[in-house]
Formats: C-alpha cells, structure tokens, sequence
C-alpha cells in the first residue's frame, strides 16, 4: 500500500470514529427511548433494547405535561399550526423585502436594511416585555396566532438579508428590460425573480423551521394553556415531579420533538449548503 492510500484510510477511520462519538448520544436516547424501566434500571447504558414501544405510546398520548395528561400529540400539532404559516409568511415577506433592497434602491435604503440586521442581533430576552405588552394590545396573547407573529417578526431580519444578499447578484438590466417591456413591480417579482429563488427559498425555508420548531422561550412566554409549543410540553414533561421518573419515556418524548428538524436536514440538508453559496457564484 502506498502511503497516499494509508493516509486516506487513517483519515476515514478518524471520520468514522468521530461520527460515532457524536452520535452516541442518539444512539442511547433511541435504545433508553425502547426500554422498559426495569431494564434501564439493571442493564447497561448501551445494552440493545428488547423493542419495547410502550414508551413512545404513553410519550405521544397519555405522558403527563404539568396537568394536562395528553401526551405531546396536541402540542406537536400547536407546533405545526405555529410554524407552518409563520415559514410561509416570513419567507414571503422576505423575498419582497430582499427585492426591494437589491433592485429596487431608494433614498436611505442601505440605512434602513443596517437597522432590519441590527435586529437579527436583538437577544430574545430583550424583546419579551415589550413584545408582550404588543400582544396585548393587539388582543393576541396567549394564541397561535400571537405566537406566529412574533416569530414572524423576529425571522424577517434574518429572511431579508438571505435574499437580498441573493438577489443583489443578478443584474439589473433584467429589471430595467422588462420595465421598458412595460411590466411593473409584481410582474418583475413574479415572472423573473421568483422562478430562480428555489435555492434562497429552501435556505429561508429550513433556517426558519428549524429555529421556530426548536424555539422555547418565545413558546413558554406567549403561549397560553391551549396553544403552548412542543418544546414547552416537553419541558414540562421531562420535569415532572410526580410519580416515578420514566426515563424511557422522557427519551421518546425528547426524540419525538426533534424528529421534525432532524427529518428537515436529512431530507433537505445538502440544498441549505447549496442555496447559501448560489448566489456567490452567480453571474
């Protein structure tokens, strides 16, 4: 064996090794997640589970969440009904804005978009008392729908500067074409720039999901009793108090909420790395 070829194998045999450590942790959340408690109790950490799913049933539907023992099903939907349109909705708004600052440049714009990142910077705690007294007004506290706005609110920051950062490398005398051609702002938007934002859409798209799917303190703040998050259900699941600790079921729960972002990145993963440098590379 050359040693080109030795040095290769040693590299993927340092890549295994670090793939594995890193995921040792799911590993023992899965298997503990297909116990029951008495074989956690006497087995090994890392024993192999004897497909036990009772676990993943009581995490879904009958796991008790402070007082409220319906599982995290009602909550997982919570979640959907909160992330679903707030996606939809901030990336849209996003694309505007990002079209807006790229080719559509007016007096004081490179001001007003400075200010739009600043507040990409805003700690989340920053905001609560005041977000919280504007959900109040706006007669939303305690509601999906409160919640949808302020994460709606909080992502435009982060969706304007994707596609404006996107938009602003194709050139403009597309735009200046097809206002000789007589088509206006919608119909620029429309016909030329959004059929090529599949990329910056799908980065939108999983940036998005991800933090709202995953996001704790805007759920526990502005969340009333019936429209509280996953992540919340899942707080309150894992540490309650009452009864002995079912470490299993607290596992499934765990793998529960996650599945979603996780099945994103499995699924989709290789299109957010593609979409973040298409618009470098574009002439």
């Amino acid at each position: 064996m050359t040693s080109k070829t030795v040095l290769r194998w040693g590299l993927y045999g340092i890549l295994i090794l670090f793939a594995l450590f890193y995921l040792m942790p799911l590993f023992v959340m899965l298997t503990t997640s297909l116990k029951s408690l008495e074989e956690i109790r006497t087995g090994s950490l890392l024993a192999l589970p004897r497909d036990h799913l009772r676990p993943w049933a009581e995490a879904w539907s009958t796991a008790c969440a402070g007082t409220q023992c319906e599982g995290l099903r009602p909550f997982f939907w919570n979640s959907v009904l909160m992330a679903v349109p707030a996606v939809m909705i901030s990336t849209i708004i996003g694309a505007l804005n990002g079209y807006v600052f790229a080719q559509w440049r007016f007096r004081g714009a490179n001001l007003f978009f400075a200010a739009i990142l600043f507040g990409c910077f805003i700690p989340f705690q920053v905001v609560l008392l005041p977000m919280a007294q504007m959900l109040g007004l706006m007669g939303l506290a305690g509601t999906i729908q409160g919640l949808i706005f302020v994460h709606v609110i909080y992502g435009l920051g982060f969706t304007t500067l994707f596609f404006r950062n996107y938009y602003v490398t194709i050139p403009q005398e597309l735009v200046r074409a097809a206002k000789v051609d007589g088509a206006g702002f919608f119909r620029i938007f429309w016909s030329i720039f959004l059929p090529i934002s599949l990329p910056i859409i799908t980065v939108s798209v999983i940036w998005q999901f991800t933090q709202i799917w995953n996001d704790f303190l805007f759920g526990v703040s502005f969340s009333g009793a019936g429209s509280q998050p996953v992540t919340v259900a899942l707080n309150n699941i894992v540490n309650s108090t009452t009864g002995v600790k079912a470490y299993n079921v607290d596992m499934a729960a765990a793998i529960i909420a996650a599945l979603p972002t996780l099945l994103v990145y499995v699924v989709a993963g290789k299109y957010f790395i593609r979409g973040l440098t298409a618009g470098s590379v574009r002439r």
